[in-house]
């Protein structure tokens, strides 16, 4: 199900890629959404792919794939769309990992549209790393409980046992890289038995 502006963004860049073989501009769909900054559309572009809608195609300027138009494209009236609680488990790093945070006396109400079929729980974003992403610190990440990940997907990872991170994940024959989305920082690269997938990122919450 896609939510009023999820559905008008897929709708104007099936269009835009259908008239001129190519997608339309972030600041271009800034406009057309009626949004004050291009965060929000990064955040429903990662909304769209997760959900495969669509495919950013690596190291191509403004090339974004739709895989799957009528797949599911529900549109949810965003009053009535019901909340669900979940645990929120504190913060995790989108920069240096930090130590991982596993219990929690708290929930966070959360739209039903993020969560798909499982368990789920929140994360508070701490550091930068992740905002060409569209992940700002501070915003609250919603996360899909699982241990297995595809290249590409972004990921609660816990390295050594010890401390959490949020990053895109990629495996190699031999490796597991952690990548940021920020020039600023540097991707990691670890052995394979030291890194658990805890979750993989399904939504985003921001308060402004």
């Amino acid at each position: 199900m896609l939510t009023k502006k999820q559905k008008e963004l897929l709708d104007y860049i099936t269009i835009v890629n259908k008239k001129n073989g190519i997608s339309p501009s972030y600041e271009e769909m800034k406009e057309k959404l009626k949004l004050k900054s291009k965060s929000g559309i990064h955040r429903i572009i990662s909304a769209l792919e997760e959900r495969g809608f669509i495919r950013k195609l690596a190291n191509k300027a403004r090339a974004i794939e739709i895989l799957d138009y009528n797949k599911n494209v529900t549109q949810i009236d965003e009053g009535t769309n019901k909340n669900v609680e979940i645990p929120l488990y504190g913060k995790i790093a989108a920069g240096t990992p930090i130590e991982a945070i596993s219990n929690s006396s708290s929930t966070i109400s959360t739209p039903s549209d993020m969560l798909k079929k499982g368990e789920h729980y929140a994360l508070e974003i701490s550091g930068e790393s992740m905002i060409g992403s569209g992940i700002n610190n501070k915003d609250i990440a919603v996360i899909k409980k699982t241990n297995v990940a595809n290249n590409g997907q972004i990921v609660v990872a816990l390295v050594d046992k010890t401390e959490a991170t949020l990053k895109k994940f990629k495996k190699t024959s031999s490796k597991i890289v952690l990548m940021p989305s920020n020039d600023l920082y540097q991707a990691q690269s670890y052995e394979s038995s030291r890194v658990q997938i805890q979750g993989i990122l399904v939504g985003l919450m921001r308060k402004y």
